[in-house]
């Protein structure tokens, strides 16, 4: 193998250019490649981080849904308890309004009855009149003789 000037020329070419690589080229790239593994080491951090806050956010949510249920059957439990205490203060109410009503009635009726029985004897004593005017034949004074019918009307 004869070592000619080409060669020489293409060995001292390839050790400059080496060196301009090394000392130009190289550096830039490789700060842009550590740069870019930072980037990718912080997003990978980033990512873990992520997946640990939702991870977090999950079991919070877990615990403000079991919370919200816990609240809603208890007001559920609240309504339940204020609805029948709202229908056992209707139904007392109602059955205070009943017997108010029943005696009320009872009393009217009651008044009723002595109407009745008032004009009842009201009305045989005006029979007792008339039949004893009948019998009697002649007229008798109803003024003069009311104490006597009051108290026949009474008897009857």
């Amino acid at each position: 193998m004869d070592l000619n000037a080409t060669l020489i020329g293409q060995t001292i070419a390839m050790i400059v250019f080496v060196w301009f690589c090394m000392k130009f080229v190289w550096p830039p790239l490789m700060g842009m490649i550590e740069e870019r593994q930072i980037e990718i080491a912080d997003g990978l951090a980033a990512a873990d981080k992520g997946a640990r806050s939702l991870e977090l956010a999950e079991v919070e949510k877990t615990k403000m849904l079991d919370q919200a249920r816990g609240q809603a059957r208890e007001i559920i439990e609240q309504a339940n308890t204020r609805a029948g205490g709202i229908v056992n203060e209707a139904r007392t109410t109602a059955d205070q309004e009943r017997e108010r009503i029943l005696v009320s009635a009872r009393a009217e009726v009651e008044q009723e009855v002595n109407r009745a029985r008032e004009e009842l004897r009201r009305q045989v004593a005006e029979i007792a009149v008339d039949g004893a005017r009948k019998i009697i034949g002649r007229e008798i004074n109803a003024a003069t003789h009311r104490d006597l019918l009051d108290n026949l009307a009474r008897e009857i």
